[in-house]
Order: C-alpha cells, then structure tokens, then sequence
C-alpha cells in the first residue's frame, strides 16, 4: 500500500488567522496567497480550495473519485452562508470561478472556468437580483463557451463562427457594442452550438456544472500544455494542481467595473511604478487571454480615479508583506475592487536586478538577499540589445511587452518556429494573438510579434519571464496563413522573411538591423555598495 493522499477542503474567507507556511505545498501558490490577502483585511472573494492531494486521487483513480461530489455540496453550504445565497437558488443564485492552483504558479497553463452555477434556473434569479441583463446573457454565453470548449469537446472554431454571425446580424465588431437582446441571442446561440456538437449536453444542474468544471482543472494536469511547461521549467515532481472554488464577483457588470492584472513595478525595466492592464466591463479571461486590447494604469486613473489610487497604496503593503514585486489580478465591480491572486511578478533578468538593488536600497529586503538573488542570474543574460540608429524605416508599431532586440525569419505557428530553430536561426513568431498552446514555441522563438492582446496576458508573462522580446496589439499586422504571408501596414512580407522586434520602442523593422549590447554595470555596482544590515 502506498502512503495515505492528504485529501483537504480548507476555507478562504475574512478575518481567518495567517496561514501556516506548511500549507503552500497543499493547496498551491495561489489559495495560499489568497489566504493571506484575507488574513491581512484586503478585498478577497470567499473561497475553499480542494488540496493538491484531490488531484493525485482523481487521477490515480482513473477520473473517478468516490465522494467529491458530496464534498463539494458540503463546502459549497459555507460559501452560501457567507454571501446569503444560494448555489442554485432561483431568488438569489450564488455564482463561483474555478481556478487551478500549483506550488509553483504556471500561468495559463491550466483551465479555469467562470460562472459556473448559471442556468435555466438561476437566469431569472441573477437577472432580477442585478438589474442587469447585459451582465446575465454575457455571464451565460461565457460559461456555455467555456464548458464546451474544456469539457465537451466543441472546436473553439464553432463558438467563434457564432459569435461573428451575430455580430453581423447586428452589425457590430464587439460583444461590448451589443445589446441586451442581442446578448440573449448570442447566448442562446452557444447553447445551441454546444448541443449540436458537445460530446455531453450542457449541465443545467450547478452542482454538476461544478463537478464538471473541478475534473475539468484535474485534468488540465496531464494535458500538453502544462506537462510541456513542467518539463521545460524542471517541474516535474510537482505532485499536482489545487482548485479554488471562489464566489464570482463581475467585471462585466457595466461601464463601472472591469478585470485587470497589474505589477507593483515593471516587469520588463524594474522600474518602480503601477504597471497595469485593464479592460473595462471585462471579466478575468479577456485580459490575460491577450484576445483584447486592454487600457493601461493612466487609462484606469482618468476612469475611476478611486480604484487607481486603491491599487497604487496597495503595492507597497504587498511587496513588504511579500517580501518582492507583484502580479495581482483584480476585478472591479461598479467601483469596488476585488483581489483574486496575487503572486511573485515574473520578470526580465535586467528588471530583477534593478528591482533587487532597490529594494534592497529601500530597506524591503536584505543586502544579503538581494545579493542571493541576483546569484541566481545567468550573467549572460544581464544585457539589454539595442538597436543601433541608422534610419530604417518602421514598418509598424506595437506595445512592448518585453524589452530587448529580435531579429529572425518570420514563423507564423509553432511548427514552423521549431523548424527554423533546429537550423539555428531562431524565428520571430508571428501570430494574431498569444496563447499558452504556443509555449513550445515561445520557448523556440527569438521574438514574438501579435496583432491583439495586452502586456500582462499569460504568454506575454512567460515570454517576458524567458528573456524573449515580446510585442503585442500591432493594429497594422494581418496574417494570411493560406498564403503564408503577412501584411504589416502596406508592406507584405512572407514566412522565411527577415523582421527585426525593437522592444524598447515597439517598432517592427524589415530585414536584420545592427544593434549594439549594453551592460548592467551601474546596478551591479550599486548591488556591491549595500552594506550588510547592523543587528
């Protein structure tokens, strides 16, 4: 007999006591800063978190665990006590995210799934609870298109051809220009492609749904994206993925509210200032998906000031409760901030060592630290690539993700960039949008170029964590995949061109463009003069 699984249901909610350190490895990075977030008084969504331990049982189970079902009924009653409503309640429906949760964060490489808990019953009840039809129809077609596309086997490509449809039919480009009516009817379209199509009907049942959506995350453990992100980062004797199973709170809900993810300094530079996106009346996924073109920090100040300057006296108190620089992902509903992660920011090498010295400089953490840390940096990599100036005309612009020079024939899928590597010659990958399917040839790339998408999307975070330079949301790049081409503004450029990414800039540049290396100097001496803590 092999040793007994530590199977857990522990609670996240306000005023709990600050956890024990031993609880990271149970219930993974993101349940147990959650859990500090809430013992420090901060806005936090109750939750409970399924152990690591549930995952190893489902899946040496064979999918089948004896029992979980009734957990969840159980621990679903806690949370319903601590909102006053009900999971299925057809006056007051509760509505949860589930979400995935390792002990070392793997951002976007598992599934989640929001609104879990909407249906023919509960429609009407969130409907007259809110007031918001809009909020309703959108919640719901989100859920029908998530479901379908993780758990019933439906092409991403079906929901996507629904979507365009009705956006014809009401002549609009976005589902933001869309009426309650015509949300309705895009709802009701995602129901009936997921029928048509689905391997299983679409739960009505919440208790299901919330099933489905738990084995869903267990499952996205062995799936090809986060077992390729294991194997590349050495972190293959993770025993497993948490879930957190939290109350919804909407940034969908109207002109108010909106999902962002925001970093205490910046990731590509170090410098320390409020680093954000954000996209208003948007829930969680638009932004770290990188399918939307989100706002930046000064976009969110002018909108709703109060929220901004919330966040801005929030990192400082993050970074010292932390001890380093944060990711925090964040929903406003009509005008109050909600947090729902926050974690350790991943960061260009050249970022970590500014952000160490001042730090350190600051007082937040020791010299001795900051020295350890920046030990851990290959020295190679603590170099910034620039361009040398020469006149070359831009071919387009974008926002830079991640700093640095690329220069490489263009790749416009994975394949293609893993081609071009094992000739030598790293690609600059070219794709309409990042996802973290693509985390094989992120890894492959020298740079990669998006026509949509925000800085902080999940692939953007990981491009920028592996020193790759990373451009996103180009308005003049289109791709003709047929003709393995793509057009940047007026100039076509085909797969096998040359393109060089200027990441300080943001500039697309055709052909391969001088640069010239600068060293990290300044900041390495600056790291030699901290003078060690007096006791």
């Amino acid at each position: 007999m092999g040793a007994t699984i530590d199977q857990r249901v522990l609670p996240i909610e306000a005023g709990m006591p600050e956890p024990d350190p031993g609880l990271l490895a149970l219930v993974g990075s993101k349940a147990f800063n959650l859990m500090r977030l809430a013992a420090m008084g901060l806005p936090v969504p109750p939750a409970f978190v399924l152990s690591t331990g549930y995952c190893q049982a489902w899946l040496a189970a064979g999918g089948q665990l004896e029992g979980l079902r009734e957990r969840l009924a159980s621990a679903i009653r806690r949370l319903e006590q601590l909102t006053g409503s009900g999971f299925g309640d057809a006056r007051r429906p509760l509505l949860v995210s589930v979400r995935s949760g390792a002990a070392v964060s793997m951002p976007g490489m598992l599934e989640t799934l929001l609104d879990v808990g909407l249906g023919e019953r509960t429609v009407s009840g969130l409907l007259r609870l809110t007031g918001n039809p809009r909020l309703v129809w959108d919640s719901l077609r989100r859920l029908v298109e998530m479901h379908g596309e993780v758990i019933a086997g439906v092409a991403p490509a079906l929901f996507e051809a629904a979507l365009h449809a009705c956006l014809r039919e009401h002549r609009t480009t976005t589902t933001a220009e869309l009426h309650s009516l015509g949300l309705r009817e895009l709802a009701q379209a995602m129901l009936h492609v997921h029928a048509a199509n689905g391997e299983r009907p679409f739960p009505q049942d919440p208790q299901a749904q919330l099933l489905d959506a738990v084995e869903a995350v267990f499952r996205s453990w062995v799936g090809p994206r986060a077992s390729a992100y294991r194997r590349l980062n050495g972190l293959e004797a993770l025993p497993g993925t948490a879930v957190t199973v939290q109350a919804m709170v909407f940034g969908n809900a109207g002109v108010t509210s909106g999902s962002g993810v925001a970093f205490s300094r910046d990731p590509a530079t170090g410098e320390n200032r409020l680093y954000l996106d954000f996209a208003f009346d948007a829930q969680g996924e638009d932004v770290v998906s990188g399918r939307r073109e989100p706002g930046d920090a000064e976009t969110l100040a002018q909108a709703l000031p109060e929220v901004h300057r919330e966040l801005e006296a929030l990192c400082p108190r993050l970074e010292r409760a932390f001890g380093d620089a944060q990711d925090l992902e964040f929903t406003v509903q009509q005008g109050r901030l909600w947090l729902l992660q926050t974690r350790t920011a991943k960061r260009t090498p050249w970022a970590a060592l500014r952000m160490v010295v001042e730090m350190a400089e600051a007082g937040l953490i020791a010299p001795e630290e900051a020295r350890r840390r920046v030990a851990a940096i290959d020295p190679a990599r603590l170099v910034r690539r620039r361009l040398v100036q020469g006149g070359a005309v831009a071919l387009g612009r974008a926002v830079s993700a991640s700093p640095g020079v690329a220069a490489g024939p263009i790749a416009l899928d994975v394949e293609a960039a893993e081609r071009q590597t094992q000739r030598a010659t790293p690609a600059v990958l070219v794709r309409e949008d990042l996802g973290t399917d693509d985390i094989a040839g992120l890894h492959a790339a020298a740079g990669v170029l998006t026509a949509h998408g925000g800085r902080t999307s999940h692939a953007a975070v990981v491009a920028r964590q592996l020193g790759k330079v990373c451009l996103v949301g180009c308005a003049a790049l289109s791709i003709d995949r047929e003709r393995r081409c793509c057009r940047i503004g007026d100039h076509r450029v085909h797969e096998g061109d040359w393109l060089t990414l200027d990441g300080d800039s943001g500039a697309v540049y055709e052909g391969r463009l001088d640069t010239v290396d600068q060293r990290s100097g300044d900041w390495l001496a600056r790291l030699s003069a901290l003078e060690p803590l007096r006791p």
